[in-house]
């Protein structure tokens, strides 16, 4: 039965695409407010690796059955994906964009986490090849995430510290 990882697979294609918009959004009305942008250089690679990823699971996954456990696992990260973006709002953005003068969000999940959304995107890069049986694919793309999202994590907490939001 084809249709369940399929619909799972557009799901998470759509997704993504309309995160894209959401953020292109928050970004072009961030820097309208005076907001400037930090370690651009990172962004195609991120970019370049998540669309790999969701492209090697339209080759690999479709037809593979969909395990109930890490569906629901899947579906669970997603919820704490909408509490990110509620929270954030429209400071919410792929790339690494500084409001001069903005307060850093300490509400919602970033009352426990520093970087809750990263914190959900290495769970969905892992869960979601699991969801289809495939961990060694799991495990090469968290592998690649870690990269990129240690010089992400690094730009950023630096570029807060700068701007005098992070203590």
């Amino acid at each position: 039965m084809m249709w369940p990882s399929i619909a799972l697979l557009a799901f998470v294609t759509l997704q993504r695409l309309g995160e894209l918009v959401l953020a292109r959004h928050n970004t072009a009305a961030l820097l309208a407010r005076g907001a400037r942008e930090v370690a651009p250089e990172h962004y195609p690679t991120m970019v370049a690796l998540h669309a790999g990823w969701i492209i090697g699971l339209w080759l690999l996954a479709p037809g593979r059955p969909v395990a109930l456990f890490w569906f629901l696992v899947f579906m669970g990260l997603q919820a704490l994906r909408l509490w990110v973006l509620a929270t954030l709002k429209g400071r919410w953005t792929t790339r690494i964009i500084i409001l001069p003068g903005a307060p850093l969000v300490r509400s919602g999940p970033y009352r426990f986490l520093r970087h809750p959304n990263y914190a959900i995107v290495v769970g969905e890069i892992a869960v979601l090849p699991l969801a289809f049986g495939l961990p060694l694919y799991a495990i090469v793309f968290s592998l690649l995430n870690a990269l990129i999202l240690h010089v992400r994590v690094k730009a950023e907490n630096a570029a807060l510290k700068s701007a005098m939001i992070l203590k």
